[in-house]
């Protein structure tokens, strides 16, 4: 535990956060600017004793739980958290109870300008955050599911339409050993999260692919691979897939895209303009 690094940047940090920014009244009596020592506490569910004597270098060593105080009071982001739990000399530092569901204004924009890549935003459970169109007619409608349907995981291995399952990746893709690895890796960050667990219970239940896969304890996660699609309306597509995750979350922007000006990215180009538009025949 370094206490005096400790103090030096809970000061910093208390003194950036606005009254406003907590719910706070601003008043006109203050003397310091960003939050009072008083006010951390009371955020942080802890005495003004305890954190002030963290602030001045002189405290003993921090729990978790108010490691998990002062975090939330200080609106502290991923990184900073895991420097505050660095300093106070504890080694993990996720705290949430489960994945981020936001998805940052800017990483909205930017799914907004790919018009020739198919981009989804998943958290740490796989849930689909946001998309492009071109994604939701490479895989589905996602805007025609409910929020609690919309999980890559549990639509490629268990979608209500068996000829649907695999989003036509074919069996053990890649694609699906890397869903299972971040499953695996959010079911440890997250241990309590009831939505991971009942998830991981009933892919279990109802998936031998997917049990195959989760008793292999293979954690393999390539941020950047080939997938092949077989999709209905455009045929076979050999595609790229990226891995990119978005700093201060637990949370991952997948692309598939294809060479320019390839046989493959001038399929995407009229899968891009057939849409989301079914074009299978009626049973």
């Amino acid at each position: 535990m370094d206490k005096q690094a400790l103090a030096a940047f809970l000061r910093g940090r208390r003194e950036r956060v606005r009254p406003e920014d907590v719910g706070l009244p601003v008043g006109s009596r203050r003397r310091t600017p960003g939050l009072r020592r008083e006010e951390v506490a009371q955020l942080a569910m802890i005495s003004v004793d305890h954190y002030s004597r963290l602030e001045q270098g002189r405290g003993r060593h921090p729990s978790r739980a108010v490691l998990n105080g002062i975090a939330r009071a200080l609106r502290l982001s991923g990184q900073e958290q895991e420097h505050l739990f660095r300093l106070a000399g504890q080694t993990e530092s996720r705290t949430s109870d489960g994945p981020a569901e936001d998805v940052p204004a800017g990483t909205l924009r930017l799914l907004d300008r790919m018009n020739d890549a198919g981009v989804v935003v998943i958290n740490g459970a796989c849930n689909v955050l946001a998309w492009n169109p071109l994604a939701a007619a490479l895989f589905e409608d996602f805007s025609a599911l409910g929020s609690g349907d919309r999980n890559l995981v549990r639509r490629f291995f268990l979608h209500p339409d068996p000829s649907r399952r695999g989003y036509g990746m074919g069996p053990s893709p890649q694609f699906a050993r890397a869903a299972v690895s971040y499953l695996r890796v959010a079911a440890t960050r997250y241990p309590h999260n009831d939505e991971i667990r009942d998830l991981i219970r009933d892919l279990l239940a109802a998936s031998t692919e997917f049990a195959r896969l989760w008793h292999e304890q293979e954690l393999h996660i390539e941020h950047h691979s080939r997938q092949v699609i077989d999709h209905p309306a455009v045929g076979r597509l050999e595609l790229d897939f990226e891995i990119l995750t978005l700093p201060d979350r637990d949370q991952q922007v997948v692309l598939f895209t294809a060479e320019p000006d390839s046989p493959v990215y001038r399929a995407l180009e009229l899968l891009r303009v057939i849409g989301t538009q079914d074009f299978s025949t009626p049973r």
